[in-house]
């Protein structure tokens, strides 16, 4: 009887935000569509990353990175991965739609503080514009 209370509380959230997950349609898979984004891309370079990017024609973002193993053990680049994941996962909603981008790290990135981690790579990525409602066109 627990494990039925339990799933029922996890199906019924009851809550209006948009989903936070981070689903297989929005990552890039093959290898094929690595070298696509490599090939046919543009390349915007930071401090901490390199990121590629790709109009793919969809209505949504799809999300890809690269770690070397230059930068370090198995353990720190399954670290990195963990936090680029999480940084898309939270702010996907923040970047534009239709683009395949490919994410590469430096070293820093594993040991960096999250916040300014977070600003640089929303900085390289496509920004989605937000709406504009009907107080900003009566303003001009």
């Amino acid at each position: 009887m627990p494990n039925a209370e339990k799933k029922d509380a996890t199906v019924s959230r009851g809550c209006d935000s948009p989903r936070l997950g981070f689903p297989r349609a929005s990552r890039l898979l093959d290898r094929a569509e690595y070298q696509q984004v490599y090939r046919e891309g543009r390349r915007r370079a930071g401090r901490e990353f390199t990121v590629f990017l790709r109009p793919n024609g969809l209505a949504h973002s799809r999300f890809g990175w690269s770690v070397k193993k230059a930068l370090g053990s198995a353990v720190r680049r399954n670290r990195i991965r963990r936090r680029l994941r999480e940084i898309v996962r939270l702010h996907r909603q923040e970047i534009a739609p239709g683009w395949d981008i490919v994410i590469h790290p430096r070293s820093a990135v594993a040991t960096a503080a999250f916040l300014p981690l977070t600003e640089e790579l929303l900085r390289l990525l496509p920004q989605a514009t937000p709406p504009r409602t009907r107080s900003d066109s009566s303003s001009n």
